[in-house]
């Protein structure tokens, strides 16, 4: 599969340039699909970012209705709830299947994100069309765990 594991970096969405910019030059990370739920893998994912030294912001609609927080952090229904309360967004990290993934891209863009990334095996080219047209870099088909240990290898 190209692209898996980012071994493969002839994809455009695969551009060094952008993968590092995200993980070295961001602070705030909104993480869809993060609940309490430790199974899913957005949970871990979303610890290494905070190890990394990253906010996260849950966006999942379960969560939020309960009022609820993971990993010391509110949660939010939305995207536009979250940009209304806590401003800037930096990234938007898409724990969603390829066919429901583009609409965060779109409204990452609609919130004045700083850029998406599309976790391994998340791709919509599409998307990452009208998000890069849009100006707002994008990554898809990779992990932030997986290209931290790329730089360490």
């Amino acid at each position: 599969m190209p692209g898996l594991f980012s071994t493969d970096m002839t994809e455009p969405w695969l551009d060094p340039k952008t993968i590092d910019h995200l993980l070295d030059d961001t602070k705030t990370w909104a993480v869809v699909g993060l609940s309490n739920d430790t199974a899913r893998t957005a949970y871990p994912i979303a610890r290494l970012l905070q190890a990394r030294g990253k906010r996260i912001i849950p966006i999942h609609p379960g969560t939020a209705a309960d009022g609820g927080e993971v990993l010391g952090e509110r949660a939010y229904a939305t995207l536009a709830d979250a940009a209304a309360a806590i401003g800037t967004i930096d990234v938007v990290d898409v724990f969603r299947r390829s066919e429901a993934a583009g609409e965060f891209a779109d409204q990452a863009v609609a919130v004045g994100a700083g850029g998406v990334w599309f976790q391994l095996g998340v791709v919509d080219e599409e998307a990452f069309g009208r998000t890069t047209e849009a100006g707002v870099p994008m990554v898809m088909d990779t992990c932030p765990a997986i290209e931290w240990g790329r730089r360490g290898a």
